[in-house]
């Protein structure tokens, strides 16, 4: 099972670090992906990080998200700087046992409830 939380209401250039926590899984045996949904939009890939601690990001928030994972804790974190309206979304974790770098939703198995970003203007 996997929980997120993190999410909140920040103004554009802040700062919001995401928590994905899992039970009945060690993070660290997977690819742990986010994903998030906007309104009206399909879910996207947002950032991964592989069982060997890659990672692997989408276009859109390189440079400014950063996916790491605390092993003791299993737990995976997004931590998302200068951040924009257009990163407002439901965002998501999921973990996944394909192998390379999945990045489509349907390559993941399993999913955590979102947590809400709202990045206003």
């Amino acid at each position: 099972q996997l929980q997120a939380s993190g999410g909140g209401l920040v103004q554009a250039g802040g700062s919001l670090r995401l928590s994905c926590a899992a039970s009945g899984v060690r993070v660290s045996n997977y690819n742990m992906g986010w994903f998030r949904q906007a309104p009206g939009k399909e879910r996207e890939f947002v950032a991964a990080i592989r069982w060997n601690s890659a990672t692997y990001y989408a276009d859109s928030v390189k440079g400014r998200f950063t996916c790491s994972r605390r092993n003791a804790e299993n737990t995976v974190y997004l931590q998302m700087n200068s951040l924009k309206p257009e990163d407002t979304a439901v965002y998501y974790c999921a973990k996944t046992s394909r192998v390379g770098m999945p990045m489509s939703p349907d390559e993941y198995n399993s999913w955590g409830q979102g947590t809400l970003v709202t990045v206003s203007s």
